[in-house]
């Protein structure tokens, strides 16, 4: 399944390089609302939030009205994603609040997953709606809007949060933007660790990538090559 990216900044649509070089931008959301409209699932992110710079929430809230979105970017509580959900958000995207044991109560469960936390979520939120975010930069987990790093490996953390989410989202930052391909050899180490569903982004450039994703029972989103029409979409 192709799900279509929306990341939000500065109150607008906009595509960055590896999370930091600004290629594109647009306002005609219209525009992109209808073009997506026929997906079962849009992914909406907020970036501003996620790099704990501002908020596009009233933005949010036009796009959920009109799309079905899974939408992330800053949620740092159960609370957060309850004013997502109200707002008719699908799902809600988990990603750096579960890692770095700050809300860890026995870190000796995990020194760096926030396990507590996650079980959290769940109980206050349901698993079904829940997505963890395992966003990996030179190899190792990146959180704080890809500024920083964990210790730990994606197979690591998705296995000891599988107990907790309906679905994992998996960013390659290293290829994020960049149009060069996203390394399928990963996907399938990732799709051999978990039973969820796995989805997958950074570098997805053309449509044969996701049909060889979906062969291995795992989804994938593009932006990049959405909007710059290499992906019909």
């Amino acid at each position: 399944m192709l799900i279509p990216s929306i990341d939000l900044m500065g109150g607008r649509i906009v595509q960055l390089v590896q999370g930091e070089k600004l290629k594109l931008a647009f306002d005609d959301f219209d525009y992109w609302i209808e073009r997506f409209s026929k997906y079962p699932l849009v992914q909406l992110i907020d970036l501003d939030a996620a790099m704990r710079q501002g908020s596009n929430a009233d933005l949010i809230s036009q796009f959920t009205s009109k799309l079905p979105c899974q939408v992330g970017g800053g949620l740092r509580t159960a609370e957060d994603g309850k004013r997502m959900l109200d707002l008719g958000t699908k799902r809600v995207i988990y990603g750096s609040s579960l890692f770095g044991g700050d809300n860890e109560p026995d870190r000796k469960r995990h020194p760096l997953i926030n396990l507590a936390f996650a079980q959290n979520l769940r109980d206050a939120l349901g698993e079904e709606q829940l997505v963890f975010s395992v966003d990996t930069k030179g190899g190792q987990v990146a959180v704080r809007g890809w500024k920083e790093n964990v210790a730990l490996t994606p197979e690591e953390a998705v296995t000891w949060l599988e107990d907790f989410c309906a679905a994992f989202l998996y960013t390659h930052v290293d290829t994020e933007g960049t149009m060069t391909g996203f390394p399928i050899d990963v996907a399938a180490i990732l799709r051999a660790t978990t039973a969820r569903q796995l989805i997958v982004a950074g570098g997805i450039k053309e449509r044969r990538e996701i049909d060889e994703l979906d062969a291995m029972g795992v989804d994938a989103v593009a932006g990049m090559a959405v909007y710059s029409g290499a992906i019909e979409a």
